[in-house]
């Protein structure tokens, strides 16, 4: 059976082989396209425009980097600003436990107004005894007086030198422990005055912490007024910057949180700074920090700023930051120094101009014309003034009256 199977394999024609083969897919017909002609106008437009692009980029950059710099030279700017005032510590004079405090936290007094009392009970149960005692002294001075004034009127028969020397001392004594009593009774009514504290300045009520009850000790602070009226700006710039910078310049500032400028003017640039080199150590030797040579830092001098405008709506408050501008006034470049007025002729220019004036007027006298220019126009020198010095100079001849009336004539033919 197995070799019929092999057998009929073997008759198997090729056609019969290719009959059982998968049959190959049609072909299609593929049109062929024309070869892509290469665009050579687009090459030049791709190189030139990273060109222009560059140079545009260029163009733009460099007149605005050169309006920062002048910017920043020219009008020298720091944030390294701080808003400042005077603050005043109330401290009492006097100890007592506070009885009254009108205040509140952050709240506007003016000057005289009432902050807190103290306990006047002591005081003025002081000012009564001292008032005691100031009738008491006074009325032993005056017996004294009276008797040594007695004593003094009699003879030695009846009293002896040493009794008239005892009873003026005592009068003496007396008159000095009146004054004694005067002096406490003055101190009594200045502690019942200062039981009484008030604000010495316009100013805003800070950091209260004291309360109604409290007793307070003599110099304790326990009120702190911030001066309304003394607002400034320290701006801290930069060493190099200070150049540019002069006293009455005006000064752009803003404060962090607010779109608006205050506007104020430098008042003064501080004259000193710390110098932790110059700190002595405990052997009394200077102490030097180590720096790096090639790199040297700029210090930061403080430069006051005056306010001179605050807009609406801005809350001023000790310590808030802001940046500083300093706008140079117009003049600013010119170096100050004696301004020399063209207006005044020089000693030797006077001497010439009166001499030409005089010639001028003998000509006019002479050809009969009146002088159109004002008296004003010859500037005499005042017999007060110094003689000029004299100075050596070619003199031109001066013109003779028949050569100008030569001239003039000549002019009117």
């Amino acid at each position: 059976m197995l070799d019929t199977e092999t057998q009929s394999k073997r008759e198997k024609t090729p056609s019969d082989r290719d009959g059982l083969r998968s049959p190959e897919p049609a072909t299609r017909d593929v049109v062929s396209l024309p070869a892509a002609v290469p665009d050579y106008t687009r090459a030049p437009r791709m190189r030139i425009a990273p060109f222009l692009i560059t140079l545009a980029a260029v163009a733009v950059a460099v007149p605005f980097g050169w309006v920062m710099w002048d910017v920043y030279m020219g009008s020298p700017w720091t944030r390294d600003g701080t808003v400042r005032a005077n603050v005043i510590t109330i401290a009492p004079e006097v100890a007592g436990r506070i009885v009254e405090l009108p205040i509140a936290d952050n709240q506007l007094v003016h000057k005289g107004d009432l902050l807190m009392v103290i306990d006047p009970t002591n005081f003025q149960i002081a000012v009564r005894q001292g008032e005691a005692a100031v009738n008491q002294a006074k009325a032993t001075a005056e017996n004294a007086k009276a008797e040594s004034n007695r004593r003094q009127q009699l003879t030695d028969l009846a009293v002896t030198q040493e009794e008239k020397q005892t009873f003026a001392s005592n009068a003496l004594s007396a008159a000095a422990a009146l004054e004694q009593a005067i002096a406490n009774l003055d101190q009594a009514r200045v502690n019942l005055e200062r039981s009484r504290i008030y604000s010495p300045v316009n100013g805003y009520v800070t950091n209260l912490l004291v309360q109604r009850g409290d007793y307070v000790n003599v110099g304790q602070n326990r009120i702190s007024l911030v001066d309304a009226d003394s607002f400034w700006i320290d701006g801290y710039f930069e060493e190099t910057n200070l150049e540019g910078i002069r006293e009455g310049d005006p000064a752009s500032i803003k404060l962090m949180g607010y779109s608006q400028i205050i506007r104020g003017h430098v008042d003064s640039i501080a004259r000193a700074i710390n110098v932790p080199n110059a700190q002595p150590n405990e052997q009394g030797i200077a102490t030097v920090n180590p720096i790096f040579t090639w790199v040297r830092l700029a210090q930061r001098v403080p430069v006051r700023i005056r306010i001179d405008q605050v807009p609406e709506g801005i809350v001023l408050s000790a310590g808030r930051t802001a940046t500083v501008q300093i706008d140079p006034r117009p003049n600013q470049s010119a170096k100050p120094g004696p301004q020399r007025d063209d207006s005044v002729p020089k000693p030797a220019e006077r001497g010439v101009s009166q001499d030409l004036n005089s010639d001028e007027s003998s000509a006019d006298s002479t050809s009969g014309q009146a002088s159109h220019e004002p008296p004003s126009a010859a500037a005499p020198a005042s017999s007060s003034e110094t003689p000029p010095r004299q100075v050596e100079t070619p003199k031109t001849p001066k013109p003779t009256h028949r050569a100008r009336g030569g001239r003039k004539s000549t002019k009117d033919r």
